[in-house]
């Protein structure tokens, strides 16, 4: 045995503490992105069914949800609206209303809480009858009609104070049309977060009940990508650095990794990686089966999404990561 020649590697894995001088990857708070759903009316704080610890809930009860994040030291939030029913149309005019949910949510977290990221979520299908991300024309989502809505919507958000636009519609142009809408109306400060790589995934369910925003017939295959599909994420990343997106989202994060690390690998912008409703669903419900330790699965996961090389994530987790983190 004394012959033998190999490498000690463990050497640097004996104690807490030589594992902590070595470690590699690190997630902090600052990484975090906290999406909240704005709800219609008053009074309502709707618990999610199928995403345990996340609520629908409306412009009253915002304060108090902004002050837990500030507290936790949650830097940033990504907001949806959830408009009722009978408030959608085939033009989904609630996105763009200067009195809109996101744009009420927007105002009222800058007037509170001036130094928390306000990041509005820019689509059109929480607020459209047939529920998909565009215009719509004898059974199809028509492109260019859409980018005049998309930009709208994007200038109806920064009016309203947000620090950052996401558009999440995957329509062709959409980041070169926004951008411009945003310079042309004399917003050339704000940035554009892109949905750049946004695949057509089951991961999404959970969330189509919490925005209630799941299309009316067909589905969203005909923009989103194929989730089989590599080198189409280097086309869409790049479409929309050369039109002037300033951060690239991948979506989902958890079964794509390995595109998150070619983002990274490829274009210079910030990436981030959006941790979807199903991934926090399948680990929320294993927790309370007790099939595993919550908080070792999701700090592993999330660390894993910085190891692939995201800088920012967008998390439904991210409440009980800050916790964790300041404990």
């Amino acid at each position: 045995m004394n012959n033998l020649q190999f490498n000690r590697h463990r050497r640097l894995r004996n104690t807490a503490g030589m594992r902590a001088l070595v470690r590699e990857t690190y997630l902090h708070k600052e990484d975090l992105i906290y999406p909240i759903f704005i709800i219609d009316g008053n009074g309502v704080k709707n618990e999610v069914t199928s995403m345990p610890g996340v609520f629908q809930i409306s412009l009253d009860y915002l304060k108090a949800e902004m002050e837990e994040v500030s507290s936790l030291g949650i830097p940033s939030v990504i907001l949806f609206g959830v408009p009722h029913e009978h408030d959608k149309d085939e033009q989904g005019t609630g996105a763009y209303c200067h009195n809109g949910l996101v744009q009420e949510a927007t105002r009222q977290i800058k007037k509170d809480f001036p130094e928390i990221v306000v990041i509005a979520d820019t689509c059109l299908c929480e607020y459209t009858s047939h529920g998909h991300c565009g215009v719509v024309e004898n059974g199809k989502i028509l492109n260019d009609e859409s980018l005049e809505l998309l930009v709208k919507t994007a200038i109806s958000q920064a009016e309203a104070g947000a620090d950052i636009i996401a558009p999440s519609n995957m329509m062709d142009g959409f980041v070169a049309a926004i951008r411009a809408g945003l310079d042309e109306a004399g917003y050339q400060d704000i940035p554009v977060m892109s949905y750049a790589v946004k695949y057509a995934s089951a991961f999404y369910g959970p969330f189509r009940e919490a925005a209630n925003g799941a299309p009316q017939f067909g589905d969203r295959k005909t923009y989103q990508m194929d989730y089989a599909n590599r080198l189409e994420a280097f086309r869409e990343a790049e479409s929309d650095v050369n039109e002037g997106a300033d951060f690239l989202i991948v979506k989902p994060a958890l079964s794509y990794l390995d595109i998150v690390r070619d983002v990274k690998n490829n274009f210079t912008l910030p990436v981030v990686a959006y941790n979807v409703s199903g991934e926090y669903s399948m680990i929320k419900a294993a927790a309370q089966n007790g099939w595993i330790d919550e908080k070792s699965i999701v700090m592993e996961m999330l660390t894993s999404m910085k190891r692939a090389g995201a800088d920012l994530i967008i998390t439904y987790f991210a409440k009980d990561v800050a916790g964790w983190l300041n404990d």
